[in-house]
């Protein structure tokens, strides 16, 4: 599981969050939003981690990998929580930590439970009415696809550059690691653009 290839999460189940609608699965993620937000003190934020938790295991999230994608997430937790309490106090601390990774592993049950081309399809659905006020949301969510697509491969080729660099002895010099990676950013673009063209949809236009 890699967060930063949120397409590839999916795993394919037939627990209860599996077989839940979609409308239902991201009406409780907004809701857990809300609620995080109105609810205030240590122990309600506890409770609802708690809750995030079960729901969690009763979608039957790989936990090793899960674990591993969530460590930057705990990290930052622990960090901002220990902060907070130096500075106002352990309730405030306690109550932001477990509020962001009840948050992120929330959102992670539902991007896991989920395949992409049906999130896809939900906000192709939330984006129509927005047509009236010039928004394409087929457009949208081919932007959102290619996105899903291009951070895997922009983090391969980092680390291709990274090794390229190392071999040469210059792993320690900007320009030898971002030059060489600027340029084959550039090039996925334009042999991105080149492909949409090809199948008649309109390439972003630069600004």
């Amino acid at each position: 599981m890699s967060w930063l290839d949120p397409a590839g999460l999916y795993r394919p189940g037939a627990t209860i969050v599996h077989r839940s609608p979609l409308g239902v699965r991201l009406g409780g993620l907004a809701l857990l939003g809300v609620g995080l937000v109105v609810l205030r003190g240590p122990w309600s934020a506890l409770g609802v981690l708690v809750v995030t938790v079960v729901l969690a295991v009763v979608a039957r999230l790989p936990w090793r990998s899960t674990l591993r994608g969530l460590a930057p997430v705990l990290v930052t937790a622990a960090l901002v929580g220990g902060y907070q309490t130096w500075r106002r106090g352990w309730p405030v601390g306690v109550e932001l930590a477990a509020d962001l990774v009840s948050l992120v592993l929330a959102a992670t049950v539902v991007t896991v439970t989920t395949r992409a081309d049906a999130l896809l399809d939900a906000a192709v659905r939330a984006l129509r009415p927005l047509r009236r006020v010039g928004v394409d949301p087929e457009a949208v969510a081919l932007a959102i696809s290619l996105m899903l697509r291009t951070m895997p491969a922009l983090v391969t080729m980092a680390g291709e550059t990274r090794d390229a660099a190392r071999a040469r002895g210059l792993d320690r010099s900007p320009r030898a690691l971002l030059v060489p990676l600027a340029i084959r950013a550039v090039g996925r673009a334009q042999t991105t653009a080149e492909a949409l063209t090809a199948r008649n949809l309109p390439p972003p236009q630069p600004r």
